[in-house]
């Protein structure tokens, strides 16, 4: 594909009914994958299909190729630029209607008239003490509603599949009931006399209305256990989607009005009463409070706001009255944003998931191969048609591939949903497999493993200056930048008096700032930008500074009128819990590499104080720098994640084998990130990779249980070991046992739960 098309793809998401299992999703994909330019990722349990489009195919077309397979499809409703009703809650990415339960509600009176059914055929065709005569009639009438009506889902799905020339599972359980009703009703009814005994054996008899009327309960239940249990994995994410605020009071004019929060716009400034939830995305323009932004990050602990911090949509003020400045609304949220990311995430598939897809593309026609061949085989060696028919409908039922369907994406709607509540989000299954080969990962210091948020620690004299004077002429000339160091210093100066006005101002990107302030020249920054404006410090002046950066401190030259006046030192305190952290991450098997553009004293003591070795610190690396030392890594053989959070992050995320973004950070860096942690602690790294190994490992399991039962599952069948009752009862069974086990996930990161004396059991806990 050539650049100019690439520049006209357009994603489509499609909601599609009537798939039952993996040779459905092959035959999707497959059909859409035709189309020229079109590639296709189908999502069995979400039934839904996240399809790339060139401009040259429209969605008609689209919707066309999925009605001619078989199986109905519609856009999924998703607001563009320019609609009406941009901007609404109404916007957010959904996972599923109100009709997600559907499937389960649709299913229950099916399964509850095979089962009131069922039981008495088992009865009394299995137990001899319960035969009447002419029990075989009774039978019949009791299992044709099961094999009719009750089946009918498996019978209409077969019959859809046939006419496009095609087969699924339901077409080998559709085969295999209808086998086993019709071939007892032809025996019933070539010999009338055949149950006019009682207390047959039921060895003696060649009727199988219980093996039909069983299989068609077993399978009903399967397939009833599953719709419940898709329902709960996409449960974490559809609460997390719903947790916006439905109304907001936006002032203006200086009154206040209730209006729905969907109708807000960028600018607006809406009131936060305690208690409330913050309406949209935006920052405080007055008051101060605590936010308690678990909802979003998963951190447990308020987090404080006060003027000109941001604030994120769907958090809860907890007690001061906040005026906050709508920045982003609707689709452009953080919360749409983490819905985009989870659904973009759950729709896709796993390298290791294309292996079923290929088997499911080919199973079924290969399993009725199979049966043909049993029947065939028993029947040239046998001569037995009782034996041969036994022998046939239980390769047919035991190799229902339900399990190979369900294996990969319902570990991966659990796992992510998961992460979604606890802040993780992971942006699409290759990262599940990357997430296993790393072996290094690289942090960035300021804002990940440190607060990022600078102090003034200290401001030694080197002149008959005051530190008080120096403080603030610093601070008055650094007001104007947006350096970090430059906020720290200025915040210093504001807390011992306004700021003194500034005129002249100047700054050198990497360098330092100046500016006239009192009709005195001041200049802040390094020694070479000093030294650029005719100040030179001497050998006793470096070797004050020295001492400072060798405790740790980052030091900012302060030059006045032409003199070097003193110095300013800065510290960033190391995040609590990133010592922790970082043992967790040396745990999972990675090496932990600190990178800054501090100097290297400044990354020695951090690095020591969280755990690193000095020869794992890589310090003084410039922001263009750490592409280039990620690839350093590389080339050592290293597999390299990173975490950051910077914009100056970005393009080393991207280079990255694994990209991990904090929340805290910038949209460019979630952008180019692989896993996103929503909140700014280090320890939600180590979590968020060992959510993935585990996402990865269930997956893993449900593939060799689903690929293991279909491996020793059609062969014993074939022999004539197994009976079709309980082949479908271990279909059934697979498929639930491989849903279960993806459920899991969900209680990943929850505490075990500890039974405390009976004594303490009212005492209350802190964090």
């Amino acid at each position: 594909m050539d650049a100019a098309t690439l520049t006209n793809i357009r994603v489509i998401e499609l909601d599609i009914q009537g798939m039952t299992c993996a040779s459905c999703v092959a035959r999707v994909e497959r059909k859409l994958g035709k189309l020229d330019g079109v590639q296709a990722s189908v999502n069995l349990p979400l039934e839904s299909a996240r399809v790339t489009v060139p401009d040259t195919v429209t969605d008609q077309q689209i919707i066309d190729t999925v009605t001619a397979t078989g199986y109905t499809a519609r856009l999924k409703a998703s607001p563009r630029p320019g609609q009406a009703g941009e901007g609404s809650v109404e916007d957010l990415p959904v996972l599923a209607d109100d009709a997600s339960a559907a499937p389960a509600a649709a299913l229950r009176p099916r399964l509850l008239l095979a089962a009131v059914l069922t039981l008495p055929v088992v009865i009394i065709s299995m137990i001899p003490a319960a035969q009447f005569p002419h029990w075989g009639w009774w039978a019949f009438a009791l299992s044709l509603p099961v094999v009719s009506w009750a089946a009918w889902p498996f019978h209409r799905a077969a019959a859809v599949n046939a006419r496009h020339f095609a087969s699924t599972m339901d077409t080998l359980v559709s085969i295999g009931v209808s086998a086993a009703f019709l071939f007892s009703t032809w025996q019933l009814f070539a010999d009338p006399s055949l149950t006019a005994h009682t207390g047959m054996d039921m060895t003696a008899h060649t009727l199988y209305f219980e093996v039909a009327a069983v299989v068609t309960t077993f399978l009903l239940l399967g397939r009833y256990l599953e719709a419940n249990a898709k329902q709960r994995a996409g449960n974490a994410l559809k609460a997390l989607l719903n947790l916006g605020a439905k109304e907001a009071t936006v002032v203006r004019d200086g009154a206040e009005f209730q209006i729905p929060a969907g109708r807000l716009q960028p600018g607006d400034v809406f009131v936060v009463r305690p208690g409330e939830k913050i309406a949209t995305d935006g920052f405080v323009v007055d008051g101060h409070s605590a936010v308690d932004t678990s909802l979003i990050t998963g951190e447990s602990l308020p987090v404080e706001v006060g003027v000109d911090d941001t604030v994120v949509g769907a958090t809860i003020n907890t007690n001061g009255r906040l005026l906050v400045r709508a920045t982003r609304v609707g689709s452009a949220t953080t919360l749409a944003q983490m819905g985009r990311l989870v659904s973009e995430a759950q729709s896709g598939k796993a390298p290791i998931a294309r292996l079923a897809d290929r088997i499911s593309a080919v199973f079924v026609p290969v399993v009725l191969a199979i049966a043909a061949a049993t029947f065939i085989g028993w029947m040239l060696s046998t001569g037995d048609i009782q034996a041969s028919f036994v022998a046939a409908v239980a390769v047919l039922v035991i190799a229902c591939p339900c399990a190979l369907g369900l294996a990969t994406p319902t570990a991966l709607l659990t796992g992510t949903g998961r992460g979604a509540q606890m802040g993780i989000l992971i942006k699409g299954p290759q990262v599940l497999e990357d997430t296993r080969t790393v072996d290094t990962i690289v942090l960035d210091k300021t804002g990940t493993v440190t607060t990022g948020r600078l102090s003034v620690a200290g401001i030694p004299s080197f002149t008959g200056t005051s530190q008080g004077e120096i403080r603030a002429y610093a601070g008055a000339v650094e007001t104007a930048s947006e350096h970090p160091i430059a906020r720290a210093i200025a915040r210093a100066a504001q807390g011992s008096g306004a700021l003194l006005p500034v005129s002249g101002f100047d700054s050198a990107p990497g360098g330092g700032v100046r500016g006239t302030v009192n009709g005195r020249q001041v200049v802040a920054g390094r020694a070479g930008w000093l030294r650029e404006n005719g100040i030179d410090p001497t050998t006793s002046h470096y070797t004050a500074l020295q001492a400072q950066e060798d405790a740790g401190a980052t030091v900012i030259w302060v030059g006045i009128d032409g003199v070097a006046a003193g110095t300013i030192s800065l510290t960033d305190t190391v995040k609590d819990g990133s010592a922790a952290a970082i043992s967790r991450l040396k745990a999972l098997g990675l090496r932990p590499v600190l990178l800054t553009g501090d100097n290297a004293a400044v990354a020695a003591v951090v690095a020591a104080e969280v755990g690193i070795p000095a020869e794992d610190v890589m310090a003084g690396v410039l922001p263009e720098g750490k592409v280039e030392a990620v690839r350093k890594l590389q080339a050592s053989g290293a597999t390299v994640a990173m975490a950051g959070d910077g914009v100056n992050d970005a393009a080393a995320l991207a280079q990255a084998d694994l990209g991990i973004a904090m929340g805290s950070g910038t949209d460019v860096a979630i952008a180019a990130a692989d896993l996103t942690v929503m909140g700014n602690d280090l320890g939600q790294v180590a979590q968020a990779i060992e959510l993935s190994r585990k996402t990865l490992a269930t997956i893993k399991t449900n593939l060799f249980w689903a690929f293991f039962y279909n491996a020793i599952g059609i062969p014993v069948a074939a022999m004539g070991l197994l009976n079709p009752m309980i082949a479908g009862a271990a279909m059934a069974a697979s498929s639930v046992l491989v849903v279960s086990n993806s459920l899991r996930l969900r209680r990943f990161g929850k505490p075990a739960k500890v039974q405390a004396p009976a004594a303490r059991l009212s005492a209350p806990t802190s964090v």
